[in-house]
């Protein structure tokens, strides 16, 4: 097990255990289908991939339980949705 998950600052900032586990399995699914990584890691992307990106704040869930991209000085047009990939 990663220690980051060990530590409750990740699980509160998804927003509970429950959440965190969904993100990083629908995250983990885009990975494997090729959506590239929004951190640099060295080979394919892992479980720590997604753990770096969620800490970073690069990734969340929305209200329907999507995983969206952090868009940074965006327009207030929404983050862009990787369920769609």
């Amino acid at each position: 097990m990663l220690d980051e998950l060990k530590e409750d600052v990740i699980v509160n900032k998804v927003g509970g255990r429950f959440k965190l586990s969904t993100l990083i399995q629908k995250r983990l699914v885009q990975l494997n289908r090729g959506a590239p990584p929004l951190v640099d890691e060295i080979g394919k992307p892992t479980m720590h991939t997604v753990v770096r990106e969620i800490l970073e704040d690069k990734i969340y869930l929305d209200d329907t339980e999507n995983v969206v991209v952090a868009v940074d000085d965006a327009p207030d047009t929404g983050a862009p949705n990787l369920d769609d990939l």
